[in-house]
């Protein structure tokens, strides 16, 4: 696992941010995006974009990173970013089975009672640091030689 991938699990596991926030603070350094910034930016995406148990935060934390390589004035740069969103997907799909909070914990965190078995069973602590760790991964495959 690279130094990033491992900073990435490290800042979600200590708690205080989000996996969204964790996967922009950490790459988009790499792009002149300042930490703060970036975790005020990612700040409504964790818990499944706002705690509705919709895409996975490390997945939305890394399509944030791929729309940084954005290129103004490039008329295909749209194109080759859903290129890549498209290719991340897949690989992580292919890893996890889905890029669904619920469908990754099993359970519905967008409820009271999803939300309560999810931290009596520890889901987020056992769970997301191997999601964020494969997000990492693949964002650092799919951008070699930008960061």
């Amino acid at each position: 696992m690279s130094k990033d991938a491992l900073q990435v699990v490290a800042l979600h596991s200590e708690g205080g941010i989000n996996c969204s926030q964790a996967m922009l603070s950490v790459y988009g350094k790499y792009f002149g995006m300042p930490k703060e910034l970036a975790i005020k930016v990612a700040a409504a995406f964790g818990g499944g974009m706002g705690g509705m148990g919709k895409t996975c935060g490390a997945v939305t934390g890394a399509f944030l990173v791929l729309g940084l390589t954005y290129e103004i004035g490039n008329p295909q740069s749209r194109s080759e970013i859903y290129g890549l969103v498209k290719e991340f997907t897949k690989r992580f799909i292919d890893l996890h089975g889905s890029i669904s909070c619920t469908e990754l914990l099993g359970y519905d965190m967008s409820t009271e009672e999803g939300m309560k078995t999810i931290k009596e069973k520890g889901l987020t602590k056992n769970i997301c640091p191997g999601l964020d760790q494969s997000a990492a991964e693949i964002l650092e495959e799919l951008l070699a030689g930008k960061l």
